[in-house]
């Protein structure tokens, strides 16, 4: 498969966020402000790149030759967990202010099942290694595409006249469902 066509279709057509619904808690919750969606875009497309450089030799040259496929899972996590605590400690030492307004979805990126869900995806779709570098990369730009959108929406929404039953969290998910409508209008486009 061309790697443009992997490239663009995991930012816009299979947005790993709008389309799947993979990593919406973290989404959701960090999507207020502008800065703090910004950086934990960034954390997540890092570790996302990351996740898919470490797993794909593991698992093309230790799990599968060795019959060990079952503990895909476990690898997968145990490398998310690890790449998560690295950018803890990195946040935590060179971006201070980052790492207080992430709060505790900083270390829940270890359970974001958007990283987990690129790290199945590549693996059941059987990338080769650039592939999946580039799978991986396209997944968490559009990540961070989406959770950067979302944090202008929800900072426009704040000077808007919302019906008070909507207000929150209601008109959080419209916001997003109507943002998944608009990526899921380019299917027809790219698939993968």
């Amino acid at each position: 498969m061309n790697l443009a066509v992997i490239f663009f279709a995991s930012i816009i057509t299979n947005n790993i966020v709008l389309t799947y619904f993979l990593g919406i808690c973290p989404f959701i919750s960090t999507s207020k402000d502008f800065l703090t969606s910004v950086g934990m875009g960034c954390a997540v497309t890092f570790v996302m790149i990351l996740t898919c450089t470490i797993i794909w030799p593991i698992n093309h040259y230790f799990l599968i030759p060795y019959g060990m496929d079952y503990l895909q899972y476990a690898v997968f996590i145990l490398v998310i967990g690890v790449l998560v605590q690295i950018v803890e400690i990195a946040f935590d030492r060179y971006l201070p202010v980052l790492y207080v307004n992430m709060g505790i979805f900083l270390p829940l990126i270890v359970v974001n099942c958007a990283i987990f869900g690129t790290a199945l995806f590549m693996s059941l779709r059987n990338y080769t290694y650039i592939q999946s570098l580039v799978f991986s990369l396209g997944c968490g730009i559009g990540w961070t595409l989406a959770i950067c959108a979302m944090a202008g929406i929800r900072m426009k929404l704040r000077f808007a006249t919302i019906p008070q039953p909507l207000e929150g969290i209601g008109i959080t998910l419209i916001s997003i469902a109507i943002m998944a409508m608009g990526f899921m209008g380019f299917a027809g486009f790219i698939r993968l």
